[in-house]
């Protein structure tokens, strides 16, 4: 028999791009839709079930007829206003299958679809109720830890840029660009430090963005913010690469706590044993079949009560991960939102990213002062490719002109 084809799955093939925006805009389309559901007393287990039989039914539109495996990149979750890591509870579990939108709470609401194993992942913070307020002005200290989310992101996306990759000027100027160091990651944390505390905020402890890879959202490469004893980064941003890139804010300290709620978000490993108990088996099965190695629910599972016997020994023998359910120290408001994006040689593109904040709606007596900081929220993130027409508009302050640059250069990447 010939020898198969070698498939390139890099950026450097179109149709490995083409999956990654298709899985972005149904992971957007999604978030939408499942934002406009949170309000005021609904069961965050059931919006998280609806929200992924959403996500089902999107991912099943595209790609018909074809023999790739799609599906679900990270399953709907919503998080209370003080928890930091995605939250996902079970309808088995009587007490937390209770738990209900507060409002004027900030909750973080994470999904994400996968085609071919090319998975998008997004997160934004809202605040509730979603749609019955949103032309009202957000009270201070909430618009402080929206601004400051804000900012620090844009910030971290600008930071993710190569040296010299959108440099100008002459050759010679371009090359000695280029030939910089990456920003250290302690020099990164100081300065989205700096955005965070001009709006008396803090970063939330271990604050962790991801090389993504084909069929991984945890790849070999991470940076690490604000990091916790034993936790620290490795690797920097190049061309050709597919991030996850997270940013934690806190009105308190934001040190982490772990709480007492069960792990339900899992996601398999690339460790082997034997398990010994059937109904342990039984459960990996079924993980391998349906999710491969992207995270999932126990819910998500066909006998939920089954899977919360099955998953204990999967996760004893590391063939599972579960992840623990971490909250604010000081049980303070959290805001967290999670882009993914590609590094092209035209800079980077938002693959899927939280809505842009309304900065008319978000006002705060605080703002940013540094120098440094505001020139580099300044700089675009992609070359301009589009028309100049599209960026004829009136001029805004630095910082407040960030997004309208980067919509105006990425988009054209196809």
């Amino acid at each position: 028999m010939a020898e198969e084809a070698q498939v390139d799955y890099t950026l450097a093939n179109p149709d490995t791009l083409t999956k990654y925006k298709t899985a972005g805009q149904i992971s957007h389309k999604v978030l939408e839709t499942v934002t406009g559901w949170c309000v005021e007393g609904e069961k965050i287990v059931t919006l998280c079930e609806r929200g992924d039989r959403l996500l089902s039914e999107e991912i099943s539109k595209v790609y018909k007829g074809k023999k790739i495996l799609k599906g679900i990149s990270s399953p709907t979750t919503i998080s209370p206003s003080s928890f930091i890591t995605p939250y996902t509870p079970l309808s088995s579990d009587t007490a937390e299958a209770e738990t209900v939108l507060k409002k004027g709470e900030a909750i973080k609401i994470q999904l994400g679809a996968q085609i071919d194993g090319f998975g998008t992942v997004v997160c934004d913070t809202i605040l509730i109720p979603a749609e019955k307020n949103k032309h009202d002005v957000i009270p201070d200290r909430d618009a402080d830890l929206l601004l400051a989310t804000h900012y620090a992101n844009e910030l971290l996306l600008r930071l993710m840029i190569p040296p010299g990759l959108l440099a100008g000027g002459s050759e010679e100027e371009k090359k000695k660009a280029a030939a910089q160091k990456p920003m250290s990651q302690s020099k990164i944390t100081q300065l989205l430090e700096k955005v965070v505390k001009s709006y008396d905020c803090n970063l939330v402890e271990n604050t962790t963005s991801w090389l993504f890879e084909r069929n991984e959202i945890e790849g070999k490469k991470r940076i690490v913010l604000a990091p916790g004893e034993g936790q620290k980064g490795e690797g920097a941003p190049e061309v050709g690469e597919v991030w996850g890139v997270e940013m934690g804010v806190s009105l308190g300290s934001g040190k982490i706590k772990t709480l007492e709620h069960r792990s339900t978000l899992h996601r398999r490993t690339t460790t082997t044993y034997a398990l010994k108990r059937p109904s342990s088996r039984q459960t990996l099965s079924e993980i391998v079949k349906k999710f491969g190695t992207f995270p999932f629910s126990l819910r998500q599972l066909d006998d939920e009560r089954a899977g919360k016997i099955g998953i204990v020994e999967c996760v004893r023998t590391g063939v599972v991960k579960d992840y623990a359910v971490h909250a604010d120290k000081e049980n303070a408001p959290v805001s967290r939102v999670f882009t993914t994006i590609a590094i092209t040689k035209n800079g980077l593109t938002r693959l899927a990213a939280p809505p842009t904040l309304d900065l008319e709606q978000v006002k705060s007596s605080k703002k940013i002062t540094d120098d440094e900081i505001l020139k580099i929220l300044e700089q675009p993130v992609a070359k301009s490719t589009g028309s100049k027409s599209k960026n004829k508009k009136k001029k805004k302050k630095p910082a407040q002109k960030a997004v309208e640059e980067e919509e105006g250069g990425s988009s054209e990447e196809d």
